[in-house]
C-alpha cells in the first residue's frame, strides 16, 4: 500500500495525513445471464481482482480523479455533476457521487486515485467494481462514523450504484454486478434473487477442479451495443404472457411449464426465443446450486454449457471470439464446462478446468484462439475474494 500512497502524493501532494484505502472486486458470474434484469436468479462471485481506491478528503466541493494507467486527472464540481455525464472516463464516479447526494448522504470534496486491476470491458464488471469502491470511499469520508464502528449497508451502495449506472450513465443494468461487488466472501458465490433480493451464500468446493477465466480483449460497451435493446425484447415478452398470467410481475415469474404453455402467445419468434433463454436460464441456476450443494461437478459443467447454448442460439449475445473461446476450451480433456460471462459482444468466459489440465488449456485455447481471431486472449486462474469494503492502515 505504501507504494499507491506515494504514488497518490505524486499525484496531489500534500501529506499522508487522512489518506484512506478502500477496495471493491470484480465479478464472475457462474450462471444465469441476462436473467437479473429480468427479476430472476443468478449465481456470481467476487474475484481478487478488484479497484483500490486511495482517498483523502479536501476544504472544498471539488473531486479530483485520476487513474494509475490513464494518468489524466479530471476535477468536478459536487454542486455542479450534470455537466460531467458524458465524460470518456470519470462518469461513473461522478454518477455514484450524484446518487448518494439524493439518498441524502453527506458527500464531500476529495482526491481519488483509482488502481484497476479487473480488465475494463472484459465483463468482469469493471465498472461495478468501480462504482462501489467509489460509493464506500464517499460515504466514509463524508462521515467519519463509518471508519469507527459504524457499518456501511452495502446492500443500500448496491442500490444506489445500480442507479447511478440507470441515471447517470444510461444503461440499464441489473442488480447483480454491483450486488456481488459489495457482498461477496471468499470461497462462497452469491445464489441472489433479483426480484426482492433475498440471498445465500453458497460455499464453492471444487475439489480438484478450477475457474478458468478467459479474457477474449475484445472490448465492448453496454450503452452503444445490444444490451438495451435485449431489455426492451423481454419487456415486451412479459406484456404479452401477462395477458395469460396477470399476475406475473416480470420473467422470473414464468416457470419453464407455463412458458411452454403460453409461448404460443408471442407472435414474433426473436421475442419468444429472447423469453424462453431467460425463463430456462432461471431453471438452470436453481439447478446449478444443488448441483454444487451436492457437489456434482459434473451435472455443472454441463448447465455451463447449456447457458452458453442458449446464449448464443436464442440471446445471441455471444460472437465469435467468445464462441472460439468456449468451443476450443470443450475440446480439452478435463473441461466439465465452459460458456460466456457478463453481459457478451466480447468480454469473458468461465470454465471449469481440471486442475492438472490447466497449462495444457491455457496453452492450447489460446494457440488456437489466436490462429482464428488474430489476437491473443488472456486467461486468469480465478479466485474467489471478499467484497467492498477498507483496507486498515
Amino acid at each position: 500500500m505504501d507504494m499507491l500512497i506515494n504514488k497518490f502524493l505524486g499525484y496531489f501532494g500534500g501529506s499522508k495525513e487522512g489518506i484512506r484505502i478502500f477496495t471493491s472486486p470484480g465479478r464472475v458470474n457462474l450462471i444465469g445471464e441476462h436473467t437479473d434484469y429480468n427479476g430472476g436468479y443468478v449465481f456470481p462471485a467476487a474475484l481478487t481482482l478488484a479497484t483500490t481506491v486511495v482517498a483523502r478528503p479536501r476544504s472544498d466541493k471539488k473531486i479530483r480523479l485520476i487513474a494509475t494507467d490513464l494518468e489524466k486527472m479530471v476535477e468536478a464540481d459536487l454542486d455542479n455533476l450534470d455537466a460531467y455525464r458524458n465524460l470518456k472516463w470519470g462518469n461513473y464516479q461522478l454518477g455514484v457521487a450524484d446518487e448518494l447526494m439524493k439518498a441524502g448522504y453527506r458527500v464531500i470534496g476529495c482526491d481519488l486515485m483509482y488502481d484497476d486491476k479487473v480488465p475494463l470491458g472484459s465483463g468482469l464488471s469493471s465498472s461495478a467494481a468501480i462504482e462501489v469502491a467509489t460509493a464506500i470511499a464517499l460515504v466514509s469520508l463524508g462521515d467519519e462514523r463509518y471508519g469507527k464502528g459504524l457499518a456501511i449497508d452495502k446492500i443500500e451502495m448496491a442500490k444506489i450504484t445500480q442507479r447511478a449506472e440507470h441515471n447517470f450513465i444510461g444503461v440499464k443494468c441489473g442488480i447483480m454486478d454491483q450486488f456481488a461487488s459489495a457482498m461477496g466472501k471468499k470461497d462462497h458465490a452469491i445464489f441472489l434473487n433479483c426480484r426482492d433480493l433475498s440471498y445465500e451464500l453458497v460455499p464453492i468446493k471444487l475439489s480438484g477442479y478450477s475457474l478458468i477465466i478467459g479474457n477474449t480483449n475484445k472490448k465492448r460497451s453496454l450503452g452503444e451495443g445490444k444490451y438495451n435493446e435485449r431489455r426492451a425484447e423481454c419487456e415486451e415478452a412479459l406484456e404479452i404472457l401477462k395477458k395469460a398470467m396477470p399476475g406475473i410481475t416480470c420473467l422470473g415469474d414464468v416457470s419453464c411449464e407455463n412458458f411452454e404453455k403460453y409461448k404460443s402467445l408471442i407472435e414474433d419468434k426473436t421475442i419468444e426465443k429472447r423469453a424462453q433463454h431467460v425463463v430456462y436460464e432461471n431453471q438452470r441456476v436453481l439447478d446449478s446450486v444443488k448441483a454444487l450443494k451436492e457437489g456434482d461437478l459434473s451435472r455443472f459443467g454441463t448447465l455451463m454449457n447449456q447457458s452458453h447454448d442458449s446464449l448464443r442460439d436464442l440471446y445471441e449475445v455471444t460472437g465469435k471470439e467468445l464462441d472460439t473461446l468456449v468451443n476450443e476450451a470443450r475440446k480439452i480433456e478435463g473441461v466439465l464446462g465452459s460458456r460466456m460471462t457478463g453481459a457478451g459482444f466480447g468480454g469473458c468466459t468461465v470454465s471449469l478446468v481440471r486442475d492438472d489440465k490447466i497449462e495444457e488449456f491455457i496453452s492450447k485455447v489460446g494457440i488456437a484462439y489466436k490462429e482464428i481471431i488474430g489476437y491473443d486472449a488472456s486467461f486468469y486462474v480465478s479466485q474467489i475474494g471478499d467484497g467492498g469494503r477498507e483496507i486498515p492502515l
